[in-house]
């Protein structure tokens, strides 16, 4: 039975969406395309008719993935204009973003293997996501402490996500949560002016 040119639209988001959580919690490699199809609800034989291949999809759904990050920096930024830096580093080194593979940052979850890749539209997604960080931690720069503004963005986004990498190795615990909440007292400063009610979800 053939789909409408909006059904088959339909489906060929859905199972990039799809993709772009398992991947970020499975990694390139550790999901097959058939499963990839089964979680998005459709057949394995309709992969080919919307993808040329699996590293077609893979770049498709991690540029998914980097565009929903890109969309949740924005809306902490707009909520709380003021405290934007110190939202991104509490959210950022949250345990819900250390357990939330599937919703998270693409660095954590895939750099590793994007480097294992020899795909140079993969890698392009990643230099796209890493300059994003770059210019959004320039542009809340006047939100940083002091000491923070000093720093060069590449270094403070490095240790952003080695913290995450870490502490999703140690597991939830103690250990994982010492990890964290250091990295997040090098960062920030505590300041009741910036500190903020609530964090943004993923």
């Amino acid at each position: 039975m053939r789909v409408s040119r909006t059904q088959a639209q339909e489906n060929h988001a859905r199972v990039i969406e799809t993709a772009a959580g398992l991947l970020r919690t499975h990694g390139y490699d550790g999901i097959g395309v058939a499963d990839l199809m089964k979680a998005a609800g459709l057949t394995h034989g309709g992969f080919y008719r919307n993808f040329a291949s699996k590293d077609d999809l893979i770049v498709k759904a991690t540029r998914c993935a980097l565009e929903s990050t890109r969309t949740t920096l924005e809306q902490a930024q707009a909520t709380a204009p003021e405290a934007a830096f110190t939202t991104l580093v509490t959210e950022y080194l949250s345990q819900r973003h250390c357990q939330a593979t599937e919703s998270g940052c693409i660095l954590p979850a895939l750099a590793a293997d994007a480097a294992r890749r020899d795909d140079p539209a993969l890698r392009a997604v990643f230099r796209e996501a890493i300059a994003n960080y770059l210019a959004y931690l320039g542009s809340i720069a006047p939100t940083m402490p002091t000491h923070t503004q000093a720093r060069k963005p590449e270094a403070i986004l490095a240790e952003l996500v080695g913290a995450v990498v870490l502490a999703r190795a140690m597991g939830t615990g103690e250990q994982a949560n010492d990890l964290l909440e250091a990295i997040v007292s090098d960062l920030k400063e505590v300041n009741t002016e910036l500190a903020p009610t609530g964090t943004p979800g993923q």
